[in-house]
């Protein structure tokens, strides 16, 4: 089934959901915000003792660890190794009804953190053969502690839950790891984390900049496919004098990213289909005055659209091979894709705007908010159930979000004032939702 198919399929089924009637009685906020208040101070501790120990995708074993211990500790079914690192954890409640999942991802990046926190982390990993820093410089870690603790509260109410709700803890969400064909949500649905049960739902949350304590999401296109490119030319060396004897891979490297660039602003609507294709690394040559025979280029491209997307890369190989040509070069061009297109449900996304006000208050959610070109794995979960994935304002006090460190950055710090309401936002999505009418 395609994935337009499936996601037309899934939505009728929701809608279907939603008209029966016989809902379940509801756990009342006052009682959800009391037991949140009071795992809060866990919920910084593990917070901060993960941002201490981050470990890149697929060898987030530690932290594995810390999550399977809590959720047995807590009386869970878990299943541990789904997706290489990953952790399953089920909560069956005390009365039937449907199955929702939350997602939390667990992967850091090889990135220096300058953030001066006293907990700041100083560890290393190996990435691409290579001995590098290691931090959690995109937020992952407040992620797991947030769904630690919502895995707590959730827990400790057992007995008024009508269903069950899946805790997915993911590694590699960053993408898979040189030489690794699948990344980490891709994975675990290979491996049967949708499985036994499988969820009528599935939600998850991204820490962002923002003013703390705002959600933000949209229906159906909310965060871009991301697609790997690659771009091998082959020359021929010559001396830097004599530049007419050889090939030249540097001045047709130069002719390619400006053909790329003039691809996407002149022949892409940015209105309609919000598009970037970037170049973002030039590999050539070992000396001044030598012109090499190979350079490789590498980038990213990040769309809404389907249709566009392959009728642009389509073009993109035609004119890099045409501009090699030109040179006498020959070109070898490739894509993958990280992250498919974070579509979100457009009846569980309309159903769940005032859950998430009732978590953050009236004026804090934005269920209208523009697609954003960065990307996340999430896509895949929900490609094969329901999903909505929406975004947490979490910058620190007196820094003003539009300027203040990115996602990514060596700066990146997450304002730890949103911890609890990202375990109240998980917690109240998955009681809301096993509360609604059964079928």
């Amino acid at each position: 089934m395609t994935t337009r198919r499936l996601i037309a399929a899934s939505s009728l089924a929701l809608g279907l959901i939603f008209m029966a009637e016989g809902a379940a009685a509801q756990v009342p906020l006052s009682r959800v915000e009391a037991a949140v208040e009071q795992v809060n101070s866990r919920v910084v501790e593990w917070r901060r003792d993960l941002h201490a120990n981050p470990e890149l995708g697929f060898a987030e074993t530690r932290t594995a660890g810390v999550v399977a211990d809590h959720l047995r500790a807590l009386g869970l079914e878990v299943r541990t190794g789904v997706g290489r690192t990953g952790v399953v954890g089920i909560l069956r409640g005390g009365k039937p009804g449907r199955t929702v999942a939350l997602r939390a991802d667990m992967d850091a990046l090889p990135v220096l953190e300058a953030t001066g926190l006293p907990f700041a982390s100083t560890a290393t990993g190996t990435y691409m053969g290579q001995t590098v820093p290691v931090a959690h410089a995109c937020g992952h870690d407040a992620h797991v502690a947030m769904l630690m603790g919502a895995a707590e509260v959730l827990a400790g109410m057992k007995d008024d839950i009508a269903g069950t709700v899946v805790f997915i803890f993911q590694p590699a969400e960053e993408g898979a790891p040189p030489g690794e064909p699948k990344g980490g949500a891709a994975l675990m649905i290979e491996e049967g984390a949708l499985r036994d049960p499988r969820p009528d739902a599935i939600f998850g949350l991204h820490v962002v900049p923002g003013r703390p304590g705002t959600i933000f999401y949209r229906p159906q296109g909310f965060m871009a496919a991301s697609d790997r490119v690659d771009i091998v030319l082959h020359g021929r060396q010559t001396h830097g004098a004599w530049p007419w004897k050889g090939v030249d891979v540097i001045a047709a490297s130069a002719d390619i990213v400006q053909t790329i660039n003039s691809l996407t602003a002149r022949t892409i609507d940015p209105t309609t289909t919000p598009t970037v294709f970037t170049i973002a690394t030039l590999d050539a040559g070992v000396r001044y005055n030598i012109i090499p025979d190979t350079a490789t280029l590498s980038g990213t491209l990040r769309t809404f659209d389907v249709a566009q997307r392959d009728d642009l890369v389509r073009r993109a190989g035609v004119a890099i091979n045409n501009v090699a040509e030109n040179y006498g070069a020959t070109a070898e061009f490739s894509v993958r894709q990280n992250a498919a297109l974070v579509f979100n449900n457009a009846e569980l996304s309309a159903w769940l705007a005032p859950v998430l006000t009732e978590a953050a208050g009236e004026g804090n959610v934005n269920s209208v908010s523009p697609p954003t070109t960065v990307a996340e794995d999430f896509s895949y979960l929900s490609q094969e159930v329901p999903g909505v994935f929406y975004h947490l304002g979490g910058t620190p006090d007196g820094i003003d979000p539009a300027s203040g460190p990115p996602n990514h950055s060596p700066a990146f710090h997450v304002n730890e004032r949103v911890l609890p309401l990202g375990v109240k936002t998980h917690v109240l999505s998955a009681l809301r939702f096993l509360e609604r009418p059964a079928s």
